[in-house]
């Protein structure tokens, strides 16, 4: 079967308990019912919502009849919306729970059941195992209602609150005459990023055509995923023909957000650590004293430098937003490097992509004002901070026991040197607490390499970052150049685990 886990159920559409389909989500519902009733929360509101992929509208509809007919009132999104929306819409309406029907970034032929719980974050363990003991105790036949599709004004609601985000932060800036290129990746995001954008003062706005209409089957790319190589192809190339000052592509649910920028070289995509710790300065310009920010083990060091620098408190957590969001009180802004911004977590207590690019593109605003570039920004923290280069080497395999069995092959036989820098190791599994994960940690004279599998795709998943100290700014070129080097020798080697 399925496992139900943190982010809910992900899997292939097809018939049978191990994949996705009508009988499987109405289990799964059933047994969210059944557990929300177990903590007292029954009869509570639930929001039910979904993206645009194969077999999206089915499952919603599935899985609201199933949380009406145990007696739960159903608050079920009328179109196929951005993820973030259905977290805003958990936390705007005090909801016990929501449910957003999406695979994210999957591949076309996966869907998946993302479950919020506790203000509109993700489900947190325990709770994932519990749900899954009621899904196996669920008979047949689950009483089904129909419920209506709801006309509410949450999507204004969270548009209102996104477009406002740059004054809650920060002066507006000078949005007139910032040129933007924008790819929702056949995804549900396209619209609401234009709406937003728009409404925030963006109009000069250039969306790739061929990837605008949502289109479960992704036909432009091979993985729908900013992230992955060749997927924001065609917005570089159309942000150089129209001359763009930035180029924004969300994931399709438009949970994510990658920023590409013109270069001395040409166009490139950020890193998401990059765009993490530029948005962080920004938000911490005007954030109370003590204000808490917080990114993952396997992100970049450079967020607690710029905390500390800022006198703002840093959290380090596992992976996910699941983590992120329950960092702590005082939570301004929370990142991971896989391109999830939470920019606003008393609204969203998720990524956002939406409310990241509007955002991004003010802070691109401010700075031309100032004839100042994001690039500009990159180069003052290196020289503050040293150069933080990274990298993620991304293998596909099988499937997810494969992955897992490369990390046991390297927990037993753990390499002491890694490019020609000695490292020191640390098992994650043997940790305790809240720190323990299936993960394995080499560290030695600014290198640092997290090695874990994917927790929703058949990947092994190996992060890197080099951190090379800089003199003054005629020495960064050469400090770059030396990071590069040492960080592309740990990936090649980092490219061989999967044989």
């Amino acid at each position: 079967m399925l496992t139900f886990g943190t982010a809910g159920l992900r899997g292939p559409l097809g018939p049978g308990p191990d994949r996705m389909n009508e009988t499987t989500v109405a289990h799964a519902t059933a047994g969210l019912a059944a557990w929300l009733r177990d903590r007292c929360l029954g009869g509570g509101r639930v929001v039910v919502g979904r993206d645009a992929r194969h077999g999206s509208a089915e499952f919603a509809e599935v899985t609201a009849e199933v949380l009406a007919g145990a007696g739960f009132p159903v608050v079920r999104l009328p179109e196929p919306w951005p993820t973030p929306v259905t977290a805003f819409a958990v936390r705007a309406l005090g909801a016990v729970a929501g449910v957003q029907i999406t695979a994210s970034h999957n591949p076309p032929a996966d869907n998946g059941y993302k479950v919020y719980v506790d203000g509109g974050a993700q489900l947190l363990a325990p709770a994932d195992t519990e749900i899954e003991q009621r899904i196996a105790a669920v008979t047949e036949p689950i009483p089904r209602t129909p419920v209506e599709i709801s006309d509410s004004d949450l999507y204004s609601r969270y548009l209102a609150r996104v477009i406002q985000l740059p004054q809650l932060i920060g002066g507006p800036g000078e949005r007139a005459g910032i040129r933007i290129a924008l790819t929702p990746l056949h995804g549900v995001g396209g619209a609401t990023a234009v709406q937003a954008l728009t409404a925030a003062g963006f109009t000069d706005l250039h969306a790739v055509a061929e990837q605008f209409t949502p289109d479960p089957d992704f036909p432009t790319v091979a993985f729908p995923n900013p992230e992955e190589p060749g997927a924001a192809d065609l917005l570089l190339r159309l942000a150089e023909r129209v001359d763009a000052d930035l180029a924004i592509a969300l994931d399709p649910d438009a949970d994510r957000c990658a920023l590409g920028l013109p270069t001395p070289e040409g166009w490139r995509m950020l890193r998401g650590d990059e765009t993490g710790v530029l948005l962080a300065g920004d938000v911490l310009r005007t954030a109370p004293p003590e204000a808490l920010v917080a990114t993952t083990i396997v992100s970049s060091r450079m967020l607690s430098r710029l905390a500390t620098e800022r006198g703002a408190r840093y959290a380090e957590t596992l992976t996910g937003f699941k983590w992120l969001a329950r960092a702590g009180e005082g939570l301004v802004y929370a990142y991971e490097e896989a391109l999830g911004h939470c920019v606003d977590p008393a609204a969203v207590r998720d990524k956002d992509g939406i409310s990241a690019a509007v955002l991004a593109a003010d802070l691109v605003a401010r700075l031309r004002r100032r004839g100042r570039t994001l690039l500009d920004e990159l180069d003052d923290y290196a020289l503050r901070f040293g150069v933080h280069a990274g990298d993620q080497v991304s293998l596909r395999l099988p499937d997810q026991r494969a992955a897992a069995a490369v990390v046991n092959t390297l927990r037993t036989t753990p390499p002491r040197e890694l490019a020609g820098t000695a490292v020191d190791y640390t098992d994650m599994a043997e940790l305790r607490g809240r720190m323990r994960t299936d993960a394995l940690l080499f560290t030695g004279d600014g290198l640092r390499l997290v090695v874990r599998p994917s927790g929703t795709e058949p990947k092994l998943k190996c992060y890197l970052e080099v951190v090379q100290p800089v003199s003054g700014r005629d020495d960064l070129p050469a400090a770059r150049e030396s990071a590069r080097q040492r960080l592309s020798a740990a990936a090649a080697y980092c490219r061989t685990l999967a044989g």
